[in-house]
């Protein structure tokens, strides 16, 4: 859902066809927020200069409002991998990818995006600014316009 370090972040669970961005939040992990540039903020309000930052001047537009918790079986699409990434994975600019976790240990990032070819990236080795679209969170694989249904016998 989120990594240990996002706890203290408030966060909400995300919802299909949500715009996300991959976001270094305060703490110093990575995991994903509500793409801002999606929401109609205006440019002005999201680039400040030099000293704005130095001094957090208006800090409080440029941080999301929250961390987007995804649950694992979730379909999204990564947009805009980065060339290092694509390379070390085999992977295209943007993928088709089921958010999974890779631990259940305490205190350890488990937040991983499973590409098709079966590889396993942490969210932390993503590029902060990266886009991501939830396609669904209900686990159906993406293209399955219906999950499956099992045949069990009534009793």
């Amino acid at each position: 859902m989120c990594d240990y370090s996002l706890h203290a972040i408030r966060n909400r669970l995300a919802n299909d066809g949500d715009r996300l961005i991959v976001h270094r939040f305060e703490t110093g992990s990575i995991g994903l927020a509500a793409d801002r540039s999606e929401m109609g903020v205006p440019a002005t309000e999201r680039k400040r200069g030099f000293w704005r930052k130095l001094f957090m001047i208006g800090a409080e537009s440029d941080r999301p409002d929250c961390a987007v918790c995804i649950p694992p079986g979730a379909s999204l699409v990564l947009h805009n991998i980065p060339s290092r990434i694509r390379r070390e994975y085999g992977v295209e600019e943007n993928e088709y990818v089921t958010f999974t976790q890779i631990s259940a240990d305490e205190n350890a990032y488990r937040d991983a995006v499973r590409f098709r070819n079966g590889r396993t990236i942490l969210l932390q080795r993503l590029d902060p600014g990266q886009k991501v679209k939830v396609l669904t969170v209900s686990g159906a694989e993406h293209g399955e316009i219906e999950p499956r249904v099992e045949n069990i016998p009534a009793r």
